[in-house]
C-alpha cells in the first residue's frame, strides 16, 4: 500500500482545463448531481474567498476500469473526452465547478432552466461578499446580457464562464471593464460631473485591482486531492472507498458492487427496488448493503461483501486456510449465483424482521424500538443457518440465538465496529450451535454485569437499552390501563407514568424522561386517564371504576411492583417520592432481565415462568439446607460427586476468568454448581442419610419426589413443552419440598428413634 495514495494539488485554472477536457469521469456507482443553484453560488463564493472546499478523491483510471465502473463524463460535458481520472469523492463539487466557469448548454437537475452564474464586482470590491455572489435563469433578458460585454461591464456582473473560455478571454475582460469605467469617467469630467468622474475612476481601480485578484484565484488557488493508483486492486479500493462521507450521504459498497456487475448483464439496482418492499418495515438507509453483508456472512463467515462481484474464474480473491496455504476462490461463480444468493439473503432478512417485530418473540413492534438497526445482517444469517441444521437441534439453537442477542442489546456490543463483530459473532454463535465450542465469554459477562446497567440514563429513544427495555415491556405483555387488553401493537407509544410537564419543573436533569418513568401506552390511554396528571390523581379513578386488585395487576404487566404502586400513590407526591419511584422500578426492571433473559425463561408461559422460579426456589433452599445439616464442610460431600462439581468450576473459572475460583473453595460456593440429582445424591449417600433423615422420612418417598421435580423442570428448560399430567405432578412436588424443608430440624444431629416394638 505504499504507493497506494498520492496526495497532490492543482491550480483552479488547471482544473478547469481538465474539466473541459474531459479528463474526470464518473462511476455508475455515484449518485446524480443533485445540487440546487444555491449550492453553487455558495461554493463559488468559498473558492473566491480563497476558503478551502476540501480534497477530491481520484483514481488515475485505465481502461478495464473505465468500463468495468461503467463511467460517465461529468454532468453537462459535451465534445470529445480524454478520460484519466475516475471520481470516487468530491464528483457534487467538481461538476459544480464545471457548471459555472464553463456554462454548459443544460438545465440544472430537477430545474427547466439554464442557470449562470456571476459575481458583483462593485460589492465585491466593497467587501460585500453576502451580497456580491448571484446566479439567474437564462432568459432572453440574461441571453442578451452574456453576449454583451458593455452590459456587464455597465452593471458590474462578471460571469463565471469568462474563467472558463479559452484564450485570451478573461485579461480581455478585465482591460474591457477598466477602459469602460475609465471612458465612463472621462465623459463625467468633460461633463463637469465631479461626482460621477469620481465614482467612475473608483470603479476602473477597483477594476486593476480585481483583475489582480483574478489572477491570484484562477493561478494560485489550489485544490487538493488524493490520487490511487491505477494498478491497484479494486477491493482495495473499495476499502478506502467505503469510508468516504461527501455532504453528509455515505457512500457505500451497494453502489460500487452494482457498478462492477452491471456490464456483466446484473441489474443489481432493479433487484433491489424489487425486494425493497418486503424489507420496509425496518428504516435504514443501508437495507441494500445488509442485503449484501448477508451474503457475505453466509458466503465466507464475513461481513463485509466488497468481494461478491467476482462472477468470472480468472478473478477470484487470494484467501488463506486456517493452516495458512494460499488457495484460491470463487465466491460467486456465475449471475444465477448471485441471484440464488441475494435471494437467500432478502428471504433472511425478511425473517429476521418479521420475528424481530413479534411482539411475543422480540417485542420491537416498530422500526424505532429495533435497538440495533446494525445488527440486522448477522443475527439474519445466524437464524438462516439454524434452519439448516438438524430439527432435533434448531431449538436449541434458537434459544441460544435469543440469548446471545439480549447480551449484546445490554452489553451494547453493536454500537462500535460492526462489520468485525458481525463476523466474529458468526463464527461464535454458529460453533455453540453446532456445540463445538462452550458459549461465548458475552453470555456469562451479560450474566455478571447486567445489574450494573443504570437504567436512569436512559433517556433516549433509540438507544439499545433503551428499546431493549421497552421491548421487555411489550413482551411482558403490557396491558392498556383502560381496557385491561393488550392493545394493538401499530397503537403503542412509550409514554410518561409521572408527567413530563410535572417532571421538569421538578426534577433535574432530565430524569423524569428516563425509560423508568416510560412504559407502552395508547394514545387513548395518555390522552384520557393520564392528561398531564400526577399518578395519585388518576390512579384513584382507575380504582374507583375497575378495582384496586384488578389495577395493581395491570400494572404489574408494566414492571411496576407493588411498592412501586404504592409510591405512586402518595399524596402529596414531590421529589423524593419520584426518585423512591424509578429506584423500584430499576430493581424491578433487572430482576425482570435476570428472570427473562439470564435465566431464559422469556418464552415460557406465565404459567411455567412461575413453576420454573418455584423450581429453582426449591433447589436454592435444598442447597440451604444442606449447608445447614453438614455445618458448611465440603469434606463430607461424596467424592465422586465433589470431583465432578470440582470440575465444573475449574472449567467456568477457565472460561470466565472474571470468576473468583477462590470463592468456590468452601461449601456454600461448590453448591451453586451442583444440579438437582448430585443434590440427591448427596442426600440420599450412606454416610449423609441418618442426617437427612429426620427432615425426608424415607428414600423411596423423597426419590419419588425428585423425580416428579426433576421431570417438571427438565420439560420446561429443554423441551418447553409440558403435559398436564407433568404439570401437576410437578406442582405435587413443589408443594410437598415446601413443607418438608420448612420443617425445624437440629443440623447435623439426627433424631433419636424409638427401638422397635417399644
Amino acid at each position: 500500500m505504499r504507493d497506494a495514495q498520492k496526495p497532490d494539488h492543482l491550480s483552479l485554472n488547471t482544473l478547469v482545463s481538465w474539466l473541459r477536457e474531459g479528463r474526470f469521469v464518473i462511476p455508475d456507482f455515484q449518485r446524480e448531481f443533485e445540487w440546487k443553484p444555491w449550492d453553487i453560488r455558495e461554493l463559488m463564493r468559498s473558492i473566491f474567498l480563497d476558503y478551502y472546499i476540501g480534497s477530491l478523491l481520484l483514481w488515475k483510471g485505465k481502461p478495464e476500469n473505465f468500463e468495468a465502473l461503467s463511467c460517465e463524463g461529468v454532468y453537462g460535458h459535451k465534445g470529445s473526452e480524454k478520460p484519466e481520472y475516475i471520481v470516487l469523492d468530491g464528483q457534487q463539487r467538481l461538476t459544480a465547478i464545471y457548471y459555472a466557469f464553463l456554462a454548459p448548454d443544460v438545465p440544472l437537475p430537477n430545474r427547466s432552466n439554464r442557470f449562470f452564474y456571476f459575481v458583483d464586482v462593485k460589492k465585491f470590491m466593497a467587501e460585500e461578499y453576502d451580497e456580491a455572489f448571484g446566479y439567474e435563469w437564462l432568459t432572453r433578458r440574461w441571453a442578451k446580457v452574456l453576449a454583451n460585454k458593455e452590459a456587464q461591464y455597465s452593471t458590474h456582473m462578471f460571469p463565471f464562464s469568462v474563467i472558463g473560455a479559452t484564450g485570451w478571454e478573461l485579461p480581455n475582460w478585465v482591460q474591457g471593464y477598466e477602459g469602460f469605467w475609465k471612458r465612463k469617467a472621462a465623459e463625467a469630467e468633460a461633463a463637469e460631473d465631479a461626482e460621477a468622474a469620481a465614482e467612475a475612476h473608483n470603479h476602473a481601480k477597483n477594476a486593476s485591482e480585481f483583475g489582480v485578484h483574478l489572477q491570484g484565484i484562477t493561478g494560485q488557488y489550489q485544490i487538493s486531492y488524493n490520487e490511487l493508483n491505477k494498478d491497484l486492486e479494486v477491493d482495495k479500493v473499495c476499502d478506502i472507498f467505503t469510508q468516504i462521507n461527501s455532504r453528509g450521504v455515505r457512500l457505500d459498497v451497494f453502489d460500487l458492487v452494482n457498478a462492477l456487475l452491471k456490464p456483466k448483464g446484473l441489474q443489481l439496482k432493479q433487484m433491489w427496488r424489487d425486494a425493497a418492499p418486503r424489507l420496509s418495515d425496518v428504516d435504514t438507509e443501508k437495507m441494500n448493503v445488509y442485503i449484501l453483508q448477508v451474503m457475505s456472512i453466509l458466503r465466507q463467515s464475513y461481513c463485509s461483501p466488497k468481494y461478491l462481484y467476482f462472477l468470472l474464474p480468472g478473478q477470484e480473491k487470494p484467501v488463506r486456510d486456517p493452516d495458512g496455504t494460499r488457495r484460491k476462490e470463487i465466491l460467486v461463480s456465475d449471475i444465477v449465483v448471485f441471484e440464488a444468493r441475494w435471494k437467500e439473503a432478502v428471504d433472511a432478512l425478511a425473517d429476521a424482521i418479521k420475528v424481530l417485530m413479534h411482539p411475543q418473540e422480540y417485542g420491537a413492534v416498530s422500526s424505532s424500538f429495533l435497538p440495533y438497526v446494525s445488527i440486522l445482517p448477522v443475527f439474519a444469517a445466524l437464524r438462516a443457518h439454524a434452519k439448516t441444521l438438524l430439527p432435533a437441534r434448531q431449538l436449541d439453537a434458537r434459544r441460544k440465538l435469543r440469548h446471545w442477542y439480549w447480551a449484546s442489546v445490554f452489553n451494547n456490543r453493536y454500537s462500535g465496529s460492526v462489520e468485525s463483530t458481525s463476523a466474529r459473532d458468526f463464527l461464535d454463535i454458529k460453533a455453540w450451535f453446532d456445540d463445538d465450542a462452550a458459549e461465548p465469554s458475552l453470555i456469562p459477562e451479560f450474566a455478571q454485569r447486567f445489574r450494573n446497567l443504570d437504567l436512569r440514563k436512559e433517556v433516549k429513544r433509540g438507544t439499545s437499552v433503551y428499546n431493549g427495555i421497552f421491548n421487555l415491556l411489550v413482551l411482558q405483555g403490557a396491558r392498556d390501563w383502560m381496557t385491561g387488553d393488550v392493545p394493538q401493537h401499530g397503537d403503542l407509544d412509550d409514554h410518561h407514568i409521572v408527567p413530563d410537564s410535572w417532571g421538569k419543573k421538578h426534577i433535574k436533569g432530565g430524569l423524569a424522561g428516563s425509560i423508568l418513568n416510560r412504559t407502552p401506552l395508547t394514545a387513548d390511554t395518555n390522552r384520557n386517564v393520564i392528561k398531564a396528571r400526577l399518578p395519585n390523581e388518576y390512579l384513584p379513578e382507575l380504582i374507583a371504576q375497575s378495582g384496586e386488585a384488578t389495577v395493581r395487576g395491570i400494572l404489574e404487566s408494566h414492571f411496576i411492583s407493588p411498592t412501586a404502586f404504592d409510591i405512586l400513590l402518595r399524596d402529596p407526591f414531590g421529589p423524593d417520592d419520584f426518585d423512591a419511584f424509578i429506584a423500584e422500578r430499576q430493581r424491578t426492571l433487572q430482576d425482570a432481565i435476570e428472570n427473562l433473559l439470564i435465566k431464559e425463561r422469556l418464552d415460557l408461559s406465565p404459567q411455567l415462568r412461575e413453576l420454573d422460579t418455584a423450581t429453582e426456589q426449591i433447589e436454592l433452599n435444598l442447597r440451604e439446607a444442606v449447608e445447614t445439616t453438614l455445618g458448611g464442610d465440603h469434606k463430607e460431600v461424596p467424592q465422586h460427586v465433589l470431583q465432578k462439581v470440582d470440575e465444573r468450576i475449574a472449567r467456568a473459572v477457565k472460561k470466565n476468568a472474571s470468576l473468583d475460583a477462590e470463592a468456590y473453595q468452601n461449601l456454600a460456593g461448590k453448591l451453586e454448581y451442583f444440579d438437582l440429582r448430585e443434590l440427591q445424591e448427596l442426600i440420599t449417600s450412606k454416610a449423609l442419610w441418618p442426617r437427612f433423615e429426620p427432615r425426608f422420612s424415607t428414600k423411596e418417598a423423597l426419590a419419588a419426589e425428585f423425580d416428579q421435580l426433576a421431570e417438571l423442570r427438565n420439560g420446561i428448560r429443554h423441551s418447553r413443552a409440558v403435559s398436564e399430567i407433568v404439570r401437576k405432578r410437578g406442582e405435587a412436588a413443589i408443594l410437598w419440598f415446601s413443607e418438608v424443608l420448612r420443617k425445624p430440624i437440629n443440623a447435623g444431629v439426627p433424631e433419636e428413634r424409638s427401638p422397635p416394638g417399644s
